[in-house]
C-alpha cells in the first residue's frame, strides 16, 4: 500500500472507528424483549433463586478500573460516549438486542449501569508511532501503530431474574440476526453482514461473536461480548484500528478485559 493510501485509510478508519465508538454507551433503556409474563424470547438459566440486584455504589465498586488490566488505559466514559435508547433503530425488530449491546444500551429492568473505556497502550518497543504513520512512513507504520484494540464495557444490575433474561434475549437476537441486519444509531446507519459466534468463557453465562459491517464495499470485523453474573450483565464492544483500516492483523476477543470484570463480579 502507497504512502498516500495508508494516509486515506488510517485517518479513514480513526474516523469511522471513532464515530463507532462514539456510540458504544449508554445507561438504561426500554428495550423490549419480555413476554408478558416477564420471560424474554429464548431459553435463559435464570436461577431458581433471582439473585438481589447491586446497587449503583456496588457496581461502581465491582467496575474495572485502571490497573486492573495490564497494560491497558482504563477511563470512565463520558456525556459524548451516551447514546439514548431511542436512538438505536433496526431494520429488523429481533436485532434490537444486539443492536443495543452494540451501543451499551441496557435492557428492561436495569437498576443502575456504569461504563469504561479500555484501551491497548501503545508498545514501548520501538515501533513506529501514530504521528509516523499520519507523516507517511510506510504501511508497516501504519500496521504498527494502529494494531490497538479499544474496548467498551457496559455493566448493568438487574432486578430479580430481569438480568438472565436480558441475556436470553440477547443470545437469542444474535442466533436470529446472524445473516445480517442494518442499525441505525444516532441518525447513523451501519450495516452488519454477519455475526459469527466464538468461544468465551466466564461467569454463569458468556457469549461472543464476530460481527462484521459493511460500507462502500469495505468489510470491518469488531467484537461483541456478553457476560452475566447472578443478575449482573456485561457488554463488551471491541474494535481494532488496524483491522478497520483493512489490515491483516491477528485480531481477538478482549479476553483480558472479560476476564478481569468477571473477577470482580466474583
Amino acid at each position: 500500500m502507497r504512502a498516500t493510501a495508508v494516509r486515506r485509510t488510517a485517518l479513514a478508519a480513526s474516523a469511522a472507528a471513532l464515530a463507532l465508538l462514539a456510540t458504544a454507551c449508554s445507561g438504561s433503556s426500554d428495550a423490549d424483549g419480555k413476554d408478558e409474563k416477564g420471560a424474554a424470547n429464548g431459553s435463559s438459566s435464570a436461577p431458581k433463586t433471582p439473585a438481589k440486584a447491586l446497587t449503583a455504589a456496588e457496581l461502581e465498586k465491582a467496575t474495572l478500573a485502571q490497573g486492573d488490566v495490564k497494560d491497558t488505559k482504563i477511563t470512565k466514559a463520558g456525556p459524548a460516549d451516551e447514546v439514548p435508547a431511542d436512538g438505536v433503530k433496526v431494520d429488523k425488530e429481533a436485532c434490537l438486542p444486539v443492536a443495543h449491546a452494540l451501543s451499551g444500551v441496557a435492557q428492561e429492568g436495569a437498576v443502575a449501569t456504569t461504563k469504561r473505556k479500555v484501551i491497548d497502550e501503545p508498545k514501548a518497543d520501538g515501533e513506529k508511532s501514530l504521528e509516523d504513520a499520519a507523516k507517511g512512513e510506510g504501511a508497516d507504520a501504519f500496521k504498527d501503530a494502529f494494531n490497538l484494540t479499544s474496548t467498551f464495557v457496559a455493566l448493568s444490575s438487574y432486578e430479580g431474574t430481569a438480568g438472565p433474561y436480558a441475556f436470553a434475549a440477547l443470545k437469542k437476537a444474535a442466533a436470529d440476526c446472524a445473516g445480517g441486519f442494518t442499525a441505525t444509531v444516532a441518525g447513523t446507519p451501519t450495516k452488519v453482514v454477519s455475526m459469527t459466534e466464538e468461544k468465551i468463557t466466564g461467569g454463569d453465562e458468556a457469549l461472543a461473536w464476530t460481527v462484521t459491517s459493511e460500507s462502500d464495499g469495505a468489510t470491518t470485523p469488531v467484537k461483541l461480548v456478553a457476560l452475566r453474573k447472578g443478575s449482573s450483565v456485561a457488554t463488551f464492544f471491541a474494535f481494532n484500528l488496524a483491522a478497520a483500516g483493512g489490515e491483516k492483523v491477528t485480531f481477538e476477543l478482549p479476553a483480558a478485559v472479560v476476564a478481569a470484570q468477571d473477577k470482580k463480579l466474583a
